[in-house]
């Protein structure tokens, strides 16, 4: 019997878990729902689901694991749509940016006996220069060489954690184990202030004085640092994101503006020395920080937790079904 899996959220990650298992299409009836049902049609037609739904409670009703794959602003309305639909022993997962609120969420609005792991997905760093976004963006080995955040809320049915991470393994991914908090610090960093940096730079470059003829001469630098802006799923979404880890994204932002404001005073006070000194450090901190993920290299230094070994999919998937619940005790002959 095949296990029903729902896929909510069909942009790159989504689509790209379910083109990750179609190889395994014994094993899974892939379904998919997306508020944008011609994308919805468009990820069915590339094979990223076997079918899809125009009900989202009714993509959920049967299903024994659901993934939410969606922007942050859409994620505490789904589940609120979904929570009395979903079926005892189900796990739910999601993909969103920031952890610490949505466990909140999750603990609020989940019957008992649904049990809930958080997924922070790493890419392939195949993939770290691509342009395109959305479904355009996915791929079946998206998450090779990458690795994936298992973040599990206190009293975590241990089944639920060890299928988390035997799907990690199944989409070609290293998983690794995080708190909330420390996660949601992880993301502001890596992820959110970039993206805020990309739209600071265009709010202080596009129609400010000077860009008429600026905008003929901006090249590869500039259209780097701002492809952010583009690849964000929509300002709404990012906004969210950045209300939602407020504290994380502040700290953030204050060490950016400290090392843009030495940058500032090293050239002010026509300091060469000094300022050739950040530069140095910063080229030298990218080169082995790209080298490194490249080579994927540290994922086994990840792995040292009561986690790390992690069942076969066979025999994790195999007990889905009865996750949770007591086995009859053997009676005498």
């Amino acid at each position: 019997m095949a296990i029903q899996i729902t896929i909510v959220g069909l942009g790159q990650i989504g689509a790209s878990i379910g083109l990750a298992l179609a190889q395994r299409a014994e094993m899974f009836d892939r379904v998919g729902h997306d508020r944008d049902m011609d994308i919805a049609r468009k990820a069915q037609k590339l094979g990223a689901v076997d079918r899809v739904s125009l009900n989202l409670p009714a993509a959920v009703r049967n299903a024994d694991i659901v993934i939410l794959s969606l922007p942050m602003d859409q994620i505490q309305e789904s589940l609120s749509l979904i929570a009395s639909d979903l079926k005892e022993d189900v796990v739910l997962l999601d993909t969103a940016p920031v952890k610490e609120v949505v466990t909140a969420w999750v603990g609020e609005l989940l019957p008992e006996k649904r049990h809930y792991v958080g997924l922070t997905p790493v890419i392939n760093p195949a993939y770290l220069h691509g342009v395109n976004s959305g479904l355009d963006a996915a791929r079946a080995d998206l998450f090779h060489k990458g690795m994936l955040a298992i973040v599990a809320p206190p009293r975590t049915a241990p089944e639920a954690i060890k299928l988390s991470a035997d799907l990690a393994r199944m989409l070609g991914a290293e998983p690794f184990f995080a708190d909330p908090s420390e996660i949601d610090g992880l993301m502001a960093a890596t992820h959110t202030v970039p993206e805020l940096l990309s739209a600071a730079l265009l709010n202080a470059t596009v129609d400010q004085p000077g860009w008429r003829e600026g905008r003929k001469i901006a090249g590869r630098f500039y259209a780097e640092m701002t492809s952010p802006s583009m690849q964000m799923s929509d300002p709404m979404a990012l906004s969210r994101t950045a209300l939602l880890n407020r504290e994380n994204i502040i700290r953030r932002i204050d060490g950016l503006i400290a090392a843009l404001q030495a940058i500032r005073n090293d050239i002010d006070n026509e300091d060469g020395a000094a300022l050739e000194g950040r530069l140095e450090r910063a080229r030298t901190g990218r080169i082995l920080w790209w080298q490194q993920r490249q080579a994927a290299d540290w994922a086994a230094e990840e792995m040292s937790n009561a986690y790390a070994e992690v069942q076969s999919g066979s025999e994790i998937f195999g007990r889905l079904l009865g996750l949770g619940r007591k086995r009859k005790p053997k009676t005498g002959k």
